[in-house]
């Protein structure tokens, strides 16, 4: 949808909507978009997020849309094919970027999240601030880059993201904060994101443990990040300048879920935490 119509933008009386509350495809894998798309909207989430993948319903506009149209469901991020898992897909770390943002542009989103990049993809690294904010010129879509986290051997920490695996020091505009990767940090989330203040622009909810290089994507609550402290901050209308204007999504691990209906009690519970947090009454469908 155009910037105008973001669901958490100023209403024409002044007051701020509620903030929403997204599901990322990546919290029902190994399913499909369809079901995640499916899950949300009999949940009565407010949209998703799409991680791009090697599936090319993750890729395709026409997919996408059709599932918006059928659910009723904006989408309100792209998530680029950064990972390492995702090395495949798209080509070159430029051209992945590149087409992450024209796919937010057919689906009619704004925001495209992406991870700090690794240390051995030279040229890219070391212009990464520049590019991405030459694209957001160019494509008028926001890049929230991702915080993550160090790799640890013991005592010894590798040096896997340049120019650093913290975006808060970094000349990013637009950030996305991520519990579990804070979690996994040792980050205190909610002085990250109070110091970030109208720079953060997306949050992936979930939780964590600080045990060395698990990256656990809990349901929030279940770890010991200060999830609510940090939901309740970005809620409050004095949250830097004006209030966050963008969206929380899920994204929390249901690989595990055993038994008939525990993904969707995962993430049901979810949706309820955000929502009482947030300052919000949830509803389900």
């Amino acid at each position: 949808m155009p910037a105008a119509e973001h669901p958490s933008a100023t209403t024409s009386g002044g007051s701020r909507r509620p903030i929403p509350v997204a599901l990322s495809t990546s919290s029902v894998y190994p399913l499909g978009v369809a079901d995640g798309f499916a899950i949300a909207a009999d949940l009565g989430y407010d949209g998703m997020e799409v991680m791009v993948t090697h599936r090319a319903e993750t890729q395709s506009p026409q997919v996408l849309n059709e599932l918006v149209r059928r659910f009723e469901l904006p989408l309100t991020a792209v998530h680029a094919p950064t990972l390492l898992l995702t090395q495949q897909v798209w080509g070159s770390a430029w051209e992945k970027l590149r087409r992450s943002a024209r796919l937010a542009v057919d689906v009619g989103c704004d925001t495209v999240v992406a991870h700090p990049p690794f240390r051995w993809q030279t040229g890219y690294a070391e212009r990464f601030a520049e590019g991405i904010a030459e694209l957001e010129a160019s494509t008028g879509v926001r890049f929230a880059v991702e915080n993550m986290y160090p790799w640890r051997a013991g005592t010894r920490e590798a040096t896997m993201y340049l120019p650093h695996w913290d975006p808060v020091a970094q000349p990013y505009p637009h950030v996305t904060w991520d519990f579990s990767h804070a979690a996994t940090a040792e980050s205190d989330s909610a002085a990250a994101c109070r110091a970030l203040g109208s720079r953060l622009r997306h949050v992936h909810l979930t939780d964590g443990w600080s045990n060395g290089f698990k990256d656990d994507h809990l349901v929030p609550g279940r770890g010991e990040q200060p999830v609510a402290e940090t939901l309740e901050l970005i809620a409050a209308e004095d949250f830097g300048d004006g209030g966050f204007d963008g969206v929380v999504a899920v994204e929390v691990a249901t690989r595990t879920a055993r038994g008939v209906g525990e993904r969707e009690r995962m993430l049901a519970e979810s949706l309820e935490f955000a929502r009482r947090h947030l300052g919000r009454r949830a509803t389900t469908g």
